[in-house]
């Protein structure tokens, strides 16, 4: 059975916690805030405090980041959300027990006015 990338994230999205950028902007806590695009995307406009990990190498390294540890609290965003999800839920199967995603991403974060570290 063949699924498209919309489909594939659609059902990521059911088994992963999501939070709205309002929600995590009022309340970030002690999270490690993750976020999955390309090094340029990432350089173009940040959230404060995140981190680059990059989708494709996220499984591989995540390990190395000090703060990474399996009982961590993890918060996964990238442009539109879809990234995120995915890197959610392949997190969640490495066994990250507290993990969520910025519902959205980077965009809605924007969208709602939010702030946002820019070169």
């Amino acid at each position: 059975m063949t699924v498209s990338a919309a489909e594939l994230v659609a059902a990521a999205r059911q088994r992963i916690r999501e939070v709205s950028p309002g929600e995590f902007h009022q309340d970030r806590k002690a999270a490690l805030l993750i976020d999955v695009r390309e090094p340029a995307e990432f350089a173009s406009g940040h959230l404060e405090g995140a981190v680059n990990i990059p989708r494709g190498v996220l499984e591989f390294q995540i390990d190395a980041h000090p703060a990474a540890g399996r009982d961590a609290a993890l918060v996964i965003y990238c442009r539109t959300g879809g990234r995120a999800a995915l890197a959610a839920e392949s997190l969640q199967r490495l066994g990250f027990a507290d993990v969520r995603s910025i519902s959205g991403g980077i965009e809605a974060w924007c969208a709602d006015g939010l702030p946002i570290i820019t070169p």
